[in-house]
């Protein structure tokens, strides 16, 4: 029997998409997440996911480069893909709109990329999805933050395998939901993200494992891993999967942070990523009136937040807008200093993923 764990309703179906106007923003398609674990695999994904109802184009943007602190995260992630897939040709599998593809190919690699919301011309690009009909292929697969996306993430690793003659490396990066769980990071459960990984997942998908790790401040999980080794996760031999716990108090941050706003004070949100958007959809639904959000990515400015239909402005034009005093809500500590350095003095930095006082 699976264990239901977690359920949230009516979040916008995409967490990256952003839109032209206010009211198309506020109109976008919403979905539940009913969060279970699934009592042969161990894995836990989003039954109430229907891949029906997402299909991603150039609207969809993703591109977290722009931040000097996801730069030095690239970086690491570049090292981790040469030492360990640089010996041959690489296929990256979602590159999205190819930043990281790019610095593989200034590092010398031998890479090409394959994703639907790819908007370039790059020759070295499909702008499709994966299908083993592309007849594209690699010594090395690159999958960066897509498996969480997929409804059956066992059975594409396989095709993956198949695809790719029956083997070949693959370096896969997800967002770690045991970090999820320790910082009680509420805001972290998105209706893309189907399925949430535990490095013991990986330890039951592949029996041979060249790295297994943490990245990003222990918020990313990784492993490089033969796809010849890969393994059905149900599989009887393996015995029955560790149980996921949910903390009792996973929800009790969004009365917190609810709770540290001012509404004396401007509020804004730094961030219209997955992040940003959830937070100000579950803080909007405590009551809380967000002046605006902000980012630094050029392609969502002037756009608008799914559900909440918050504008998003360049971080220098909202905080001269609103002027000093401002409670600016940070998703993601690892930006932090990034952020104080870019906003300044004079204002309240409400750190979202501070872990628990008593945690």
């Amino acid at each position: 029997m699976s264990r239901e764990l977690l359920r949230l309703e009516a979040l916008p179906v995409y967490q990256n998409k952003v839109f032209s106007t206010a009211a198309e923003a506020r109109a976008c398609p919403t979905g539940d997440v009913v969060l279970q674990q699934d009592a042969r695999t161990g894995l836990v994904s989003n039954v109430a996911f229907d891949p029906a109802r997402l299909a991603y184009d150039g609207s969809y943007q993703n591109e977290q480069g722009h931040s000097t602190a996801f730069q030095r995260h690239l970086d690491e992630v570049a090292d981790l893909v040469g030492v360990h897939l640089g010996g041959g040709s690489i296929l990256e599998v979602g590159c999205g709109k190819g930043a990281f593809l790019a610095r593989l190919r200034s590092d010398g690699l031998d890479a090409r990329g394959v994703d639907p919301a790819y908007e370039g011309d790059a020759p070295y690009i499909v702008a499709k999805a994966f299908s083993p009909d592309l007849g594209l292929s690699g010594e090395g697969i690159v999958l960066r933050h897509t498996l969480e996306h997929l409804q059956d993430p066992y059975g594409f690793l396989a095709l993956l395998r198949e695809a790719n003659g029956g083997g070949g490396r693959i370096y896969i990066e997800v967002p770690c939901l045991d970090w999820i769980l320790d910082h009680r990071a509420w805001f972290d459960f998105f209706y893309e993200h189907v399925n949430y990984f535990r490095a013991r997942d990986f330890e039951r998908l592949f029996t041979e494992r060249l790295a297994l790790g943490h990245l990003f401040g222990g918020q990313y999980l990784y492993v490089v891993a033969d796809l010849a080794s890969l393994r059905d996760p149900a599989h009887a031999r393996l015995g029955p999967p560790a149980e996921v716990h949910f903390p009792d108090d996973l929800m009790l941050g969004l009365a917190r942070c609810a709770a540290q706003s001012d509404s004396s004070r401007p509020q804004l949100v730094w961030g219209a990523a997955a992040k940003g958007a959830t937070y100000a959809l579950h803080m909007q639904r405590r009551g809380v009136a967000f002046a605006t959000a902000v980012d630094i990515n050029p392609a969502k400015q002037g756009r608008f937040l799914p559900t909440t239909g918050l504008s998003i402005e360049p971080p220098e034009e909202a905080l001269a807008r609103l002027g000093p005093g401002v409670d600016i809500h940070v998703m993601n500590s690892n930006y932090l200093d990034e952020i104080r350095a870019l906003a300044g003095a004079g204002h309240r930095y409400l750190v979202a993923d501070a872990p628990p006082p008593n945690g």
